[in-house]
């Protein structure tokens, strides 16, 4: 399954939700998974972002869904990137011609 990189970015409402209920956390990693993603990592993170999840999703539909629906809460915004795999990066930059004078 493609994986994907969601970043979280709590507003005010939201920051004091989580402080008022840091068992949140756990919840909407199982609305995550209840939405047909698989969650492979969360950390907190310092600075502009405060959220990373790393997901497994079966397609782009899929996690855009995840992304729609933490939006709507109006709590966090949500930015998510599809992320690849270095060594699959490797193998398939190894395999196919290069394009232009390289």
């Amino acid at each position: 399954m493609p994986t994907y990189v969601l970043l979280g970015a709590l507003n005010h409402e939201g920051r004091k939700s989580l402080h008022a209920n840091p068992e949140r956390i756990a919840e909407v990693r199982k609305e995550i998974t209840d939405l047909g993603c698989k969650v492979l990592h969360q950390y907190s993170l310092l600075g502009p972002y405060d959220l990373l999840t790393v997901v497994e999703a079966p397609d782009h539909e899929t996690v855009a869904h995840v992304a729609a629906d933490l939006h709507s809460r109006g709590t966090v915004e949500v930015s998510t990137f599809p992320a690849v795999d270095v060594e699959r990066l490797v193998q398939k930059l190894k395999g196919h011609k290069k394009s232009g004078n390289h």
